[in-house]
């Protein structure tokens, strides 16, 4: 059996996925030629750290001008370092250290306020315009401070959040730290680095969206794989999730989510986010794969993929099968048509979920979607804030906005024995300046399963 997977994509983004990598289309009776091809994919050099030079040369002064603040200081520290700290170049730091920036024009000056145990490391990667060596006796903080005090006259963001963890990094006493030594002027100009973050994390450079496109079509191929491996009556979820867990060990890459959840295999009723069980696949169940993976220790993806195990006789699903199928991926191809710059994470939701619920499809209380880059749900808008009784999330009113990646679906749920069954047609696309692609080719038929 064949899943017919159909491109979708630009000329340019298909070109590079089939240079990069061969996308595994069948559904999975014959294994592809080079099973080891994955293992090869992510093994050269890391390239984070270009990447990471190029995300704050050319996309924090923007970040920080749409935010509204002048200044941004992280406080770095080993074993309970700033969430933040890797995409500021202080994640080796022992003592503590700050890392400055300033807003000057169109252009962020960057500076870093340490003790001479790290100096020399930093001075040799250059990453930021200056390194300030300070006295043990000193401390980064309170040199950080009175640079603070003494060279800035608007808003200071500092990384404490209600809403945002990756913003949420200085602990309490750095933040009484930091306070107690800025100028009362300076104290009164501190506000949340929260918006800031949203700002710079939410857009992905080209870059990035390459890699994630690559990883995407690998994650999507392992499951083509695993559901190679299943034998009606005999397979178990936990069977086919030992499989993809194989492949990823294989690979040399991690989980982009929780080890013990990742991967979900469902082949019975829902279990929303979970980990999978010993139930034994059987003849008629539609089986469910929700995976993602973490490539060289930064960027996620996160792909659902969908089965139905065909009952002795049948060559095809059953009538309402193929039905539910069909209403839950052009659900996610109406989700697709809606994201473009300017909308808002409730349109995209919305225009998904009118057409579950014109269809006969159970109210799903999950969201659409959600950003994915460098963690399964990462900074940016919400595809969501339709569903019945429940309140909006403010970030479902945030505007779509060109490099943004997501992770979406497409619905449909409906009454079996033992609770309910949800299709989810999870697939990752990214903002393009006129409306949004998928990143790898996405699921056109259920996966037929003999």
């Amino acid at each position: 059996m064949t899943s017919n997977l159909k491109l979708n994509l630009s000329f340019s983004t298909a070109l590079l996925l089939f240079i990069l990598i061969p996308v595994f289309i069948s559904s999975g009776c014959t294994p592809p030629e080079n099973q080891q091809e994955s293992a090869r994919l992510f093994d050269g050099p890391n390239p984070w750290p270009e990447i990471r030079q190029e995300r704050i040369t050319t996309l924090l002064a923007p970040a920080m001008e749409r935010a509204g603040v002048e200044a941004w200081a992280v406080v770095c520290r080993s074993n309970n370092n700033d969430p933040l700290a890797a995409h500021v170049g202080c994640e080796n730091a022992v003592a503590p250290a700050v890392f400055a920036f300033q807003l000057h024009g169109d252009q962020v000056f960057s500076l870093a306020f340490t003790p001479p145990g790290e100096a020399a490391a930093l001075q040799e990667l250059a990453l930021q315009d200056s390194v300030v060596v300070v006295d043990y006796n000193v401390g980064a903080i309170r040199a950080a401070a009175a640079w603070l005090s003494r060279s800035t006259s608007g808003p200071i963001a500092l990384n404490f959040s209600e809403n945002n963890a990756f913003a949420d990094g200085l602990s309490h006493t750095q933040f009484n730290r930091l306070r107690e030594l800025l100028s009362p002027s300076a104290r009164a100009r501190m506000v949340s680095s929260e918006e800031l973050v949203y700002e710079w994390l939410s857009v992905k450079l080209p870059a990035e969206v390459a890699i994630m496109a690559e990883a995407a079509a690998v994650t999507a191929q392992w499951q083509h794989e695993a559901y190679a491996q299943v034998v009606p009556g005999v397979s178990t979820d936990r069977d086919i999730a030992d499989f993809l867990k194989a492949k990823m060990r294989e690979a040399g890459v991690t989980d982009a989510w929780a080890p013990d959840q990742n991967p979900l295999v469902n082949s019975g009723p829902d279990r929303g986010h979970a980990h999978a069980t010993d139930r034994v696949i059987q003849h008629g169940d539609v089986i469910q794969i929700d995976f993602g993976i973490r490539v060289y220790d930064r960027w996620v993806t996160d792909i659902q993929r969908f089965a139905y195990v065909l009952q002795p006789g049948e060559t095809e699903p059953p009538a309402h099968i193929q039905r539910y199928w069909e209403v839950a991926r052009e659900g996610n191809r109406r989700a697709l048509a809606t994201m473009r710059p300017g909308a808002t994470g409730l349109e995209v939701d919305v225009a998904q979920r009118e057409w579950l619920r014109e269809n006969g499809s159970l109210e799903v209380f999950w969201s659409t979607g959600h950003p994915v880059g460098y963690q399964a749900h990462d900074v940016g808008p919400n595809l969501g804030g339709g569903q019945l009784d429940r309140e909006p999330s403010p970030f479902a009113f945030r505007e779509l906005r060109e490099g943004m990646v997501f992770a979406f679906d497409g619905f449909y749920k409906w009454d079996i024995e033992g609770g309910t069954k949800t299709i989810s047609v999870e697939e990752m696309a990214v903002v393009t300046a006129d409306g949004a692609e998928y990143l790898t080719p996405p699921q056109e038929e259920l996966i037929l399963i003999p």
